[in-house]
């Protein structure tokens, strides 16, 4: 057995060793709770010279399926971590990887998918690979995250088949335990051995073809060596278990049982629950109870044979899944066990139990009821800690009763204070000073959930306050829909719809357009309506592609983007809006590494490409301006076509700065042109404010130095990289007065 050091640590820490330890050559990734640590340690990791892992950071978790792909395709090493609806969004990607036959290894910390949302652990993430070709390993410690980890590539690599290790999100992913590394690297990759590839990609006098069209007879064909391939997965399993125990002194199998041998009734689960459920089969075998417990090391290949000889002797089977096959009468786990234990034969009375959906905590106690209710119980399949929800009790009530508020009706809102009139040149906006339109309601109730001096509800009362038509909100996921929305409440008081990152403007799309064909056909009273769709915390990297796609088509809505530079709702990622130089916790600051290092975004400028009539820039530093934009923008969104407005938000537990200093913060980054305040109007460019003109233009690191995100790079070491970033905040803004001045841009 090798030397080994014990560490307290997280299985997402524990993954981050791994991968250090392993030397991968590359990891494409997209943050996601509860996965996104494993990112974040390596980035860590990487700053302070301790790997030298190329770290890609994708704007969603379909492209960093694929830029993985595209580098094992290359011949290198290849790691990915992903959760719930992350992985779904790459699932297409999936079988690509396993059908043409390159190894890679992903860890997915299991967690809810969407929707309604939540973050919290079950499995109904990590049940949508079981048909997706890769093998699939099942931690439920977080010793086993790290040694799973290094098996999966030795095994993946072994029969040239991807491998996933899934572990419980929030359980085995955040809850620290003793647990034990390798004390040096060279242990585990002289285990591994060299990475070989039997058909180099880069060989040019050998050029390889791959992912070609496939008819019958190959495809099946193709399926069928992929099926071969998972078979001998299953063979090399003992052999490699073996290999491991040698070096570790630690001993795995398929299956990990306790008390099961003389078992009248055992219990069936997955993850985490199996060690809690280890008390509860004590207590009751000290009560004379034949009970015991197992769980699965394997979900692919699935340990059908192992599994039965196990549970022989069995009565009872009571398989546990924290997730449900709608319809089938069982969670997929069950399934497969009834399906084994057809094949292999067993006396065992098999009963099914759905548990722990969104988390939901499981005690001892939980695990004692769930063996009792194997013989009690009379329905063979049932939800086991489903209660009446708050939905319910608030039903008791009257009709009068429910709303915490009265609802925005359309006369409520139309006060005469805002008006856009069309010209020739455009729109003219009449109205809209800063004291006339405090007396907008508000759409938003003053009850949400933001951090102090958050800007999202500043920025987002500021739009609202000009615009006096009936409202129709859709936020993609973000702090802004978290922090409004905790069921049963809501801060919303006009028609509010949620979806995620990637999809929010087709969905108003959808909706905008449902809408107009009802009012059409007499269904809805007729009248305008504004769309407008909220993004921000990167929802403008992820949803980009979807926003884009709803410009082009030309669809009556408005696009808002809270801009507060990086996925704050996951903890401060970088996103693609972060600027260069700025320390997130993806973009550590250490002796190899200065914070992000690539420039910030001009989402503005790639909508204004594609034509739409209005594009605009505000900042609640300039408000009467952010006022009649919003104004304006409401107006070409009801009569032309998609408008876009942008707003620079602050964020001021993740710009480490004061939520009393923020409004003088935005106005420094409008000051030093970082984020400068113009529009364009049907393709012409206005500049709505010049601080060279009026003397107040300053220098870019006057910005940076007001946050902690950005004051190291006040420091003389890093002056090159201030010196790159106001150039190219120089150039920008440049080219942008250059195209105001222009008679035509």
């Amino acid at each position: 057995m090798n030397e080994q050091i014990m560490e307290y640590a997280s299985g997402n820490e524990m993954a981050a060793i791994a991968v250090q330890q392993i030397g991968y050559d590359l990891m494409g990734y997209y943050p996601i709770t509860p996965s996104t640590q494993i990112a974040e340690n390596l980035d860590a990791m990487r700053a302070a010279g301790e790997t030298d892992l190329i770290m890609i950071a994708a704007e969603g978790e379909h492209s960093a399926a694929g830029i993985c792909y595209g580098a094992s395709v290359g011949g290198g090493r290849v790691f990915n971590a992903t959760s719930a609806n992350g992985l779904l969004y790459a699932i297409e990607q999936l079988p690509v990887q396993s059908g043409t036959r390159y190894p890679m290894v992903m860890n997915v910390a299991c967690r809810t998918v969407s929707g309604p949302l939540s973050i919290k652990g079950d499995h109904s993430d990590i049940m949508y690979m079981l048909n997706a070709g890769w093998i699939i390993f099942f931690a439920h410690t977080v010793q086993e995250v790290y040694d799973f980890n290094i098996l999966a590539l030795k095994l993946a690599e072994q029969v040239r088949l991807p491998a996933v290790v899934a572990f419980d999100g929030f359980f085995s992913s955040h809850q620290k335990r003793r647990c034990y590394r390798f004390a040096k690297e060279k242990v585990i990759r002289e285990f591994l051995g060299e990475k070989k590839d039997p058909y180099p990609f880069f060989d040019f006098e050998h050029p390889v073809t791959v992912g070609s069209y496939m008819n019958e007879p190959d495809l099946i064909n193709n399926r069928y060596q992929l099926h071969l391939a998972m078979e001998e997965a299953r063979d090399a399993l003992p052999a490699l278990f073996q290999e491991y125990r040698k070096l570790s002194g630690r001993e795995y199998a398929h299956i990990e049982a306790y008390q099961c041998e003389d078992a009248e009734t055992i219990l069936i689960l997955l993850g985490s629950s199996y060690d809690t459920s280890l008390e509860a089969v004590e207590q009751m075998r000290k009560q004379g109870e034949a009970v015991g417990v197992l769980t699965l090391h394997l979900l692919r290949p699935f340990p059908a044979k192992e599994l039965c000889e196990v549970c022989k002797n069995a009565t009872y089977l009571v398989v546990a899944d924290r997730q449900d096959s709608y319809g089938a009468k069982g969670g997929n786990l069950s399934i497969e066990v009834r399906a084994a234990m057809q094949q292999y034969g067993g006396q065992a009375k098999i009963k099914n139990l759905v548990y722990g959906l969104g988390g939901k905590d499981f005690f001892v106690e939980d695990a004692g009821k769930m063996l009792h209710w194997a013989k009690e119980g009379k329905e063979d399949f049932c939800y086991y800690g489903v209660t009446a929800g708050k939905g319910k009790e608030m039903s008791s009530q009257s009709e009068e009763e429910l709303p915490f508020f009265p609802p925005l009706t359309p006369e409520k809102t139309k006060l005469g204070l805002t008006q856009a009139v069309e010209t020739e040149d455009g729109f003219t906006v009449k109205g809209g000073t800063l004291n006339a339109t405090t007396a907008m309601p508000k759409r938003i109730a003053p009850g949400h959930g933001a951090c102090p001096g958050c800007g999202i509800p500043v920025n987002l009362n500021l739009l609202l306050r000009a615009i006096e038509d009936p409202v129709v909100l859709l936020f993609q996921t973000g702090c802004g829909m978290i922090v409004t929305t905790p069921y049963p409440k809501t801060s919303f008081k006009v028609p509010y719809v949620h979806n995620l990152f990637q999809n929010g403007a087709a969905t108003l799309s959808g909706l905008a357009e449902i809408c107009y064909r009802k009012q059409e056909r007499g269904e809805l009273p007729p009248g305008e309506i504004l769309f407008i769709m909220v993004s921000g915390d990167g929802g403008m990297d992820i949803g980009m592609g979807a926003a884009l796609g709803t410009a082009l088509r030309g669809h009556h809505l408005l696009l808002f983007e809270y801009d507060n530079g990086g996925y704050m709702n996951t903890g401060y990622q970088l996103s693609y809006s972060t600027p260069k130089g700025a320390r997130s916790s993806t973009s550590h600051v250490g002796k190899e590494q200065y914070g992000k290092t690539f420039f910030h975004k001009d989402m503005p400028q790639l909508m204004a490409a594609t034509n739409i009539p209005y594009v605009a820039t505000v900042a609640e530093s300039n408000p009467t301006d952010f006022m009649k934009k919003a104004a304006k923008a409401a107006a070409y969104a009801k009569q032309k076509g998609v408008a876009y407005v942008k707003a620079l938000s602050a964020c001021p537990l993740n710009w480490n700065d004061k939520p009393s200093t923020e409004r003088s913060v935005i106005e420094a980054a409008v000051d030093c042109c970082y984020f400068p305040l113009y529009e364009v109007e049907q393709g012409k460019t206005k500049l709505s404010y010049d601080p060279e003109k009026t003397g107040k233009k300053r220098p870019v690191l006057e910005w940076l130095s007001m946050m902690g995100r950005t004051k190291h790079l006040a420091k003389e070491e890093y002056a090159e990289i201030v010196e790159e970033i106001q150039t190219e905040v120089d150039c920008r803004y440049r080219r942008l007065k250059e195209r105001a001045e222009h008679p035509l841009l």
